[in-house]
């Protein structure tokens, strides 16, 4: 019972603070909630997708409001409910991130870049900008998730014949291409990096000649996600974004898009089971075709 009482207390917590939220949403477009539109309800849910909140929060927001404006509607206190026919939050499409394409370049260059300005000219120094310039090269070739670089083989790798294969979601293998800086990459990597990955092997750790990974760690360890993160984030804080893998993974689509792709190609590359998952990439490309359009178009601009 007690339990219960608690979690009833939190959840009235949480629906006084969605609606205080609103309110203060509300009071910058000098409304109140009894004059608040199905627009300002519809806006205050994109700002909060736009900050990143997640989608079970919003929909909790959007619940919290329409219990309101039911109640208010019944007691006659307004005319028109404004959450009416407002989708589910789960229906709406959040379009991804991706970094533009001079970002992207700036962000592959990163590690050798910042290796070659450091002033440590040491193999192991080295070895560590191959491998992460190779990691980068491949997230964008191929549009790989965190995980499958984590968890890439060097069997899998077919540098000669310019693919590897990747095993993604649910264990499903996929073929995906690498282009030509990939390819060098990888080549650069595997030539100068990965032997010299090995010194300074703490005891315990998998040598190398028994890792049958791609990518590794000093001494020939398992890189964790949390490393990865960090090096993307690193690469591409000079571009002036902070990516994550992900963004790689989106700007491979994007830009394969904004280039004529079709849909069906980019899909397989992505390793989508629904080409509707993959179509939410046709949206960025319209919206950049519409910025480019706006731009250098002699009559685009209003006079």
């Amino acid at each position: 019972m007690k339990i219960e009482k608690g979690l009833a207390a939190l959840s009235i917590s949480a629906y006084s603070t969605d609606i205080c939220q609103f309110c203060d949403f509300l009071e910058k477009r000098k409304r109140v909630l009894l004059t608040a539109r199905r627009t300002d309800v519809r806006e205050f849910l994109e700002q909060l997708f736009s900050n990143q909140v997640d989608g079970r929060s919003v929909g909790r927001k959007l619940s919290a409001l329409r219990h309101l404006y039911r109640y208010l509607l019944l007691d006659k206190k307004i005319e028109h409910d404004p959450t009416l026919d407002i989708d589910s939050p789960r229906q709406w499409k959040v379009l991804p991130k991706a970094l533009a394409r001079d970002e992207m370049e700036a962000t592959l260059a990163a590690p050798l870049s910042r290796h070659s300005n450091s002033g440590r000219n040491t193999k192991l120094a080295q070895a560590l900008a191959h491998r992460d310039c190779a990691m980068l090269e491949v997230f964008y070739a191929g549009a790989l998730r965190v995980s499958e670089i984590v968890n890439a083989k060097l069997e899998d790798l077919k540098l000669e014949a310019g693919y590897m294969l990747v095993r993604g979601k649910g264990d499903k293998e996929r073929v995906v291409p690498l282009g030509r800086s990939a390819q060098e990459a990888l080549s650069e990597y595997l030539k100068q990096g990965r032997g010299d990955l090995t010194a300074g092997k703490r005891s315990g750790a998998v040598s190398i000649s028994n890792s049958p990974l791609l990518f590794i760690a000093r001494g020939g360890r398992k890189l964790t996600r949390q490393r990865i993160w960090q090096m993307v984030r690193a690469a591409s804080a000079g571009s002036g974004r902070a990516a994550s893998p992900h963004m790689l993974r989106h700007s491979c689509a994007t830009h394969m898009v904004e280039n004529g792709a079709d849909l069906r190609t980019v899909q397989t590359i992505l390793g989508h089971a629904d080409i509707s998952t993959t179509q939410v990439y046709t949206h960025l490309a319209l919206d950049r075709l519409r910025t480019v359009y706006q731009k250098h178009h002699p009559r685009a601009k209003a006079r």
